[in-house]
């Protein structure tokens, strides 16, 4: 196979920052996606409704010209998420979901919920107006091993979510481990999950062995190669439960490369690229279009896109640094050199 033509994809999950860094996110973002789901963990936080159509402005702002690219926003869930919030969400036409991040678990999550109690009237305003909850699954405690953190999320909290709410569609997001890809599988209709093209490529010995490589931190972060394995086994399984959704963050190589180096990959350069190696890897390129292009607009209930985009069989490198506004990042996969190319 030389090319591969599929239903242009979407990304279900996707930091695009703010301020300058919006001169190169939001071109990346739109480069072979259709639409993205917006990660709402600025600071501060994007917790209403008009911040979201402000802050969406911001991001059409740096739009290219011609592109039909779409920011589908999302609100981030705090302990006083109200019913009244839920009830400004519902009548917006371009804020999809609200988003679940457990206090000081990554990236400008200090708002987060403290107690997942707390957001109980706000979860069931969501269930009956039908607003998805995306989650980042992990417990914060200290006492809980860094690796261990999704599966525990999983059996200490999702688990009784599912049985409080088993109207409210959940996206388990950036799905880390074989616990996670069981319980997702095993689940109703009404849960699905996001996989990143980190974890379908890279697992810890890629981030430790030989050296710290802090490109490849990110948060959950990457686990064992049994994990790896049941990832690539749930994205290649042709499920309407896993979707594409890139996680991709950017931050600049000083804030990645210092004593206490930010969690996040930026994919967005290359990310229909580094998917389409993930599955050529796993003989499973046949199944890339239904996990890109066809299960996340399906779940959402969005109409799949009608347009296409073609990748060619075309070595070439990745660069090994690329701007970020007016400073620089590392891409994930610098230097390395990828077997598909997209074309324009």
């Amino acid at each position: 196979m030389q090319t591969l033509t599929i239903t242009r994809p979407d990304d279900w999950h996707l930091h695009l920052r703010d301020g300058e860094a919006l001169t190169t996110t939001v071109p990346d973002a739109a480069r072979c996606f259709n639409r993205g789901i917006i990660m709402p963990n600025l600071v501060p936080p994007v917790v209403k409704a008009e911040q979201a159509a402000e802050y969406r402005e911001r991001i059409l702002a740096q739009l290219p010209a011609g592109s039909e690219w779409q920011p589908l926003m999302v609100i981030y869930l705090t302990d006083n998420t109200s019913a009244d919030d839920i009830a400004d969400i519902a009548s917006s036409d371009f804020i999809k979901a609200v988003k679940y991040y457990p206090a000081g678990a990554t990236t400008n999550s200090d708002s987060g919920v403290t107690d997942l109690a707390k957001t109980y009237t706000a979860l069931e305003a969501m269930e009956k107006a039908g607003i998805p909850l995306l989650l980042h699954g992990e417990v914060t405690d200290a006492d809980i091993d860094i690796f261990d953190r999704e599966a525990v999320f999983i059996d200490r909290h999702l688990v009784g979510l599912r049985q409080r709410f088993p109207g409210l569609k959940m996206v388990l997001e950036h799905i880390t481990t074989r616990q996670g890809a069981e319980f997702v599988a095993q689940g109703d209709v009404n849960l699905a999950a996001t996989i990143t093209p980190q974890h379908l490529l890279y697992n810890r010995n890629h981030m430790l062995v030989g050296g710290i490589r802090p490109h490849y931190y990110c948060l959950p972060i990457l686990k064992r190669d049994v994990h790896q394995q049941a990832l690539i086994r749930a994205a290649t399984s042709d499920s309407g439960k896993f979707f594409l959704g890139t996680d991709s963050a950017p931050h600049t190589k000083n804030n990645k490369e210092n004593a206490c180096g930010c969690a996040g990959c930026y994919s967005n350069h290359a990310a229909i690229e580094l998917y389409a190696e993930a599955f050529e890897q796993a003989g499973a390129l046949d199944k890339l279009e239904g996990f890109a292009s066809h299960y996340g607009p399906d779940f959402y209930g969005l109409p799949r896109n009608q347009s296409t985009i073609t990748l060619a069989r075309d070595p070439w490198q990745v660069a090994d640094t690329a701007p970020l506004g007016n400073d620089t990042l590392v891409p994930l996969a610098a230097g390395q050199t990828l077997q598909w190319k997209l074309q324009s």
